[in-house]
Order: structure tokens, then C-alpha cells, then sequence
């Protein structure tokens, strides 16, 4: 059996960006309950850092795009990563 993808947040501490961090972790939870073997939340003391991870692979940056990734996005590029072909239904309409 593969290993489930492990998603990793990592966030500025100095920040405050905790809390976006984990409704985010848990939004990926609760919509690939089935995909997703772990969100791991990473506080770092570097200033402004917001990136997500895939199995080690950064599919978004803060810094690089120069803002948050809107929920719906962030659903979009996980599922895109580790269930091609997936609905996600109304997040898709619009």
C-alpha cells in the first residue's frame, strides 16, 4: 500500500499566522479525510514565512506569490497533487 502524502504548513510564529495555519490544516483534513496521511503545522522564527508542502515538495509560498492562498486554491493545488481527477465540488463553480 503507498504511503499517504504527508502536507506540511509552515508559518511565521512571529507573525501570529497560527491560526490561519491550522483552519487551513484542517480544512485539508476534513476534505481529503481519505488522501491525506498527516498535516504537520511548522512554526518559524524567520519573518513572514506561509508555505505548504507535499511530501517534501513546496506547492506554495507567501513570499513568492505575495499573498495567502485562498482556501478553494489551496484545496485545488492538494487535490491536483495527490487526487488528479477529483470533484470538489462547488469550490469548483465559480
Amino acid at each position: 500500500m503507498p504511503k499517504a502524502p504527508q502536507v506540511e504548513i509552515i508559518y511565521c510564529r512571529l507573525c501570529h499566522w497560527g491560526l490561519r495555519a491550522s483552519w487551513m490544516a484542517q480544512e485539508l483534513l476534513s476534505t481529503f479525510a481519505e488522501e491525506i496521511g498527516s498535516v504537520t503545522l511548522t512554526p518559524d522564527a524567520t519573518g513572514g514565512v506561509f508555505e505548504v508542502c507535499i511530501d517534501g515538495d513546496r506547492v506554495w509560498s507567501r513570499k513568492e506569490a505575495g499573498r495567502f492562498p485562498e482556501i478553494g486554491e489551496l484545496k485545488r493545488l492538494t487535490r491536483d497533487r495527490i487526487a488528479p481527477g477529483r470533484s470538489l465540488g462547488h469550490i469548483e463553480k465559480g
